[in-house]
């Protein structure tokens, strides 16, 4: 079943589990989903965040510095679950924490957490059949990531093996806030479009209410991560739910209903 997004562009708001800690990071994903986010993604912080650009690395250095492990994310995943059952939630990692734990396990583990779905930033379609056969087994929604440099044939497998939504990136290299969207980025999910039917979110880059509304005229979700996380870097813990709460209300300015 894909994710079911209230508005569009649905929102889908990315924290880095741990920072500033773990029991603040329970509290803005339940802010952030008070607010109008339709999705928490759940970071597992990596002590290698290759794919991130500095405002998620040091929010992981931090994360890791504090002793924040896949097995806490999991705990604050339940958390969110149990305070907010409606939401959406999916763990985002790298895959090293998960084969550090065990596939089946982690799997096991995220089912019984409440997850709805995962996505491994460094699994690639074309290497996923064991990952794939472990989420389906479990009933979890693997969810891909699409790049605008992607060739058709790759697009195809993507969208096909993703469940819950398409992750669309809007440019490629490192994640981080951006002035403007790229422009290919609508090109992208028009040519994703031609293989599924699921919803498609994008992300990179994307940190604005005006983006958020500029998303909307094609995709159906925007991901938003470096904002929310470098707004969380610069707040004291005490007040980072609030301030979450507020930034995310105001990414909701100008959505429609779905």
């Amino acid at each position: 079943m894909p994710i079911r997004f209230s508005k569009r562009p649905g929102l889908v708001i990315y924290f880095t589990a741990g920072d500033p800690d773990l029991a603040t990071t329970c509290e803005m994903a339940i802010a952030a989903i008070d607010n109008g986010a339709d999705v928490i993604e759940l970071g597992v912080p990596f002590s290698d965040p290759l794919a991130d650009g500095p405002v998620i690395q040091r929010a992981s250095e931090r994360a890791v510095a504090k002793g924040t492990r896949l097995t806490d994310v999991l705990r604050i995943c339940r958390e969110i679950r149990a305070a907010r059952a409606e939401a959406g939630i999916i763990l985002f990692s790298y895959l090293n924490p998960v084969l550090q734990m065990g596939l089946e396990k982690f799997a096991k583990a995220a089912k019984e957490a409440g997850a709805d779905g995962v996505l491994l930033t460094d699994m690639i379609v074309e290497e996923a059949e064991e990952y794939l056969k472990v989420m389906h087994a479990t009933g979890l929604m693997p969810v891909f990531l699409a790049a605008p440099t992607s060739p058709d044939e790759r697009l195809k497998a993507i969208a096909e093996n993703s469940q819950g939504f398409v992750y669309a990136i809007s440019r490629v290299g490192i994640t981080g806030t951006q002035t403007e969207l790229a422009s290919d980025a609508k090109g992208l999910v028009e040519r994703l479009r031609k293989f599924t039917k699921l919803p498609i979110a994008l992300g990179f880059g994307v940190s604005t209410p005006g983006h958020v509304r500029a998303v909307g005229e094609f995709a159906d979700a925007a991901v938003v991560g470096s904002a929310i996380v470098g707004l969380i870097e610069k707040t004291p813990a005490t007040e980072a739910p609030r301030a979450v709460g507020e930034f995310v209300r105001s990414l909701c300015g100008g959505v429609k209903s779905a």
